[in-house]
């Protein structure tokens, strides 16, 4: 049988469920940005609710962009913190202009502080209800544990848990890292993916690294 994997144009990649989709499909969001493949699967709310209960304070005026890249797998009520920062150089921290009627007139929202972009590589694995705060970058082929709450940088290939999440462990020493870096098999084309499925699910990295260097 030819190996063909699932197209990436459609909508509920698994036959007979519809818990798991591609979750670039559901994306409306102008700063929302989602890789080929990656997936959300959450059954109780649905897929198509991952806008409206997963990243949260996507505001009008939001100024964070949430950008996800191929082949993660993001498990049920993972969050996305998008802004939520109030103002913190006066009296009070109360959002008065975000009700208008005068109110607005307080400050200017747009001037709120936000630590910046939410940027997540390839091969990123979330497991269930962690939270991933706004100006947080993390790494290809990490994995975020079940209720981590990420508020600094992930780095690449590595396992990070707790509240604050912190690295519990690398996946790889530092020269392995480098090497499935520079391979970077997430990008080839879906044909090449498809003839060395064999060795992007094993641990024989000579041999990736050999097909990546011979086309």
């Amino acid at each position: 049988m030819k190996i063909t994997g699932p197209d990436p144009q459609s909508v509920y990649p698994i036959k007979g469920y519809q818990g798991l989709v591609f979750l670039k499909h559901f994306v409306k969001a102008a700063n929302i940005s989602i890789g080929d493949y990656t997936y959300f699967d959450d059954r109780r709310h649905g897929p198509d609710k991952f806008e409206e209960y997963n990243v949260l304070y996507n505001y009008d005026f939001s100024k964070v962009k949430l950008v996800i890249g191929k082949f993660c797998a993001i498990a049920a009520e993972t969050k996305f913190l998008m802004t939520g920062d109030h103002k913190l150089d006066a009296v009070s921290t109360y959002p008065f202009p975000i009700f208008g009627n005068g109110w607005e007139s307080a400050f200017d929202v747009h001037n709120l502080p936000v630590k910046g972009d939410i940027i997540v590589g390839h091969d990123v694995w979330f497991g269930y209800d962690c939270l991933v705060m706004n100006g947080v970058t993390i790494g290809n082929g990490a994995i975020i544990a079940t209720r981590a709450v990420v508020k600094k940088d992930v780095p690449a290939y590595s396992i990070v848990a707790g509240n604050p999440a912190k690295v519990v462990k690398m996946r790889f020493d530092d020269l392995t890292i480098a090497r499935l870096e520079r391979i970077a098999w997430w990008d080839w084309d879906i044909e090449k993916i498809n003839k060395n499925l064999h060795l992007i699910c094993n641990l024989d990295i000579d041999r990736l690294e050999y097909v990546s260097n011979h086309p």
